[in-house]
C-alpha cells in the first residue's frame, strides 16, 4: 500500500469536509472533557473518603439537664456515669477497637461551638449548659464504630453514640451524584461523535463515489480504499481527544491546583499525576470509538 497516495486521499477529505471535521474535533473534545473530569472526580472522591473517614471520630454524647432522649431523664451524668463510660472505653473489649479518646466538658464544648460558628448569631443564644459533654474517640479502624455503639448506648448518663461519618455520607453521595451525571452527559456526548463521525465519513465517501468507482474497476483492495477515510475520523477524533487531554489538565492545574488546594488547605486533592493517568486513557478511549465507528461507517457505504 502507498502511504503517500493514502495520505493524499485523507487530505483531501479532511478538505472537502472541512465544516464536519471541525464539528468532530469539537464534540469529541466537549465528551472526553466530560469523561476526564468524571473519572477525576472518582478519584477526588476516593482520595476524600479514606483522609476524612480514618479522621472521622464516634462522639459519646452524655445527659445535660433538659435530655429527655436516649437513657436521659432530665438530669445531667454523673460524675459516677462519666467513670463509668471512661472505664467502658478502656476495658478489655474496647480497647483492641479504640486507638485514643477524650473527655470534652461543656466549657470546652462552648469554647469548640463559639470557633466554628463565630460568624453565627446562634453563639448569642447557645449557653454552655444547652452542650453535651461528649467523649470523642478514634477508632483503629473506623467501620467499626457498631462494637462501639452496641457498647455504648446503653449505658447509664449516655444520650447517643454518634458515628460522625454520617455526616459525610450526604456529602459523598451528592458528589457521587454529580459525577454520575458528568458520566451520563459524557455518554451522550460520545453516542453524539461517533454518529457524527460515521455522518462525516459517509459523506466524504459520497463526495468521492466516481473516484472509489474507478479504484474498485482497476483491482484496488478493500482495504486500500477503506484506509484513508478511517484515517480521517482517527484524525479529527486524535486532535479532539488532545484539546481533552489539555483541558483536563488545565482544569488540575488551574481550578483545582491553583484554587481549591489554596482555599481548603486541609483537604488533599488530587494533582498532576493523577491527570497523566487519566489523559492517555481519555486519548485512546478518543482514537479507539473514532477508529471503529469510522470503520463500520465506510464498509457499509461500500458493503463490504
Amino acid at each position: 500500500m502507498r502511504l503517500g497516495l493514502v495520505m493524499s486521499e485523507v487530505g483531501s477529505g479532511l478538505r472537502r469536509n472541512a465544516s464536519m471535521v471541525v464539528s468532530v474535533v469539537l464534540v469529541t473534545f466537549i465528551s472526553l472533557t466530560f469523561v476526564g473530569t468524571a473519572a477525576l472526580l472518582q478519584m477526588q472522591i476516593t482520595q476524600m473518603k479514606g483522609y476524612w473517614y480514618d479522621k472521622a471520630q464516634v462522639a459519646v454524647y452524655l445527659c445535660t439537664d433538659t435530655d429527655t432522649t436516649g437513657n436521659c431523664t432530665g438530669a445531667m451524668a454523673t460524675q459516677d456515669q462519666i467513670a463509668g463510660v471512661k472505664a467502658q472505653l478502656d476495658s478489655d473489649v474496647l480497647t483492641p477497637y479504640v486507638d485514643k479518646f477524650y473527655f470534652e466538658d461543656q466549657t470546652q464544648a462552648y469554647d469548640r461551638f463559639k470557633q466554628q460558628f463565630a460568624d453565627s448569631p446562634a453563639t448569642e443564644f447557645v449557653q454552655p449548659a444547652y452542650l453535651n459533654e461528649t467523649f470523642w474517640v478514634n477508632l483503629k479502624d473506623p467501620t467499626q464504630s457498631d462494637v462501639l455503639t452496641e457498647s455504648l448506648s446503653s449505658l447509664a448518663g449516655v444520650q447517643s453514640v454518634v458515628d460522625q461519618r454520617g455526616y459525610l455520607d450526604p456529602i459523598f453521595a451528592v458528589l457521587n451524584a454529580a459525577s454520575y451525571t458528568a458520566i451520563g452527559i459524557a455518554s451522550l456526548m460520545l453516542i453524539a461523535a461517533v454518529l457524527l463521525i460515521a455522518t462525516t465519513i459517509r459523506l466524504s465517501a459520497f463526495s468521492r463515489r466516481r473516484e472509489l468507482g474507478i479504484m474498485r474497476l482497476v483491482g484496488a483492495s478493500n482495504r486500500f480504499i477503506q484506509t484513508p477515510f478511517i484515517l480521517e475520523g482517527v484524525i479529527a477524533a486524535l486532535v479532539g481527544s488532545l484539546l481533552a487531554g489539555g483541558a483536563i489538565i488545565a482544569i488540575v492545574n488551574f481550578f483545582v491546583k491553583g484554587y481549591l488546594a489554596v482555599t481548603f488547605q486541609g483537604t488533599p486533592f488530587i494533582g498532576l499525576r493523577d491527570a497523566a493517568l487519566v489523559v492517555p486513557i481519555v486519548i485512546v478511549v478518543g482514537i479507539l470509538l473514532a477508529a471503529l465507528s469510522a470503520n463500520v461507517a465506510i464498509r457499509r457505504y461500500l458493503k463490504v
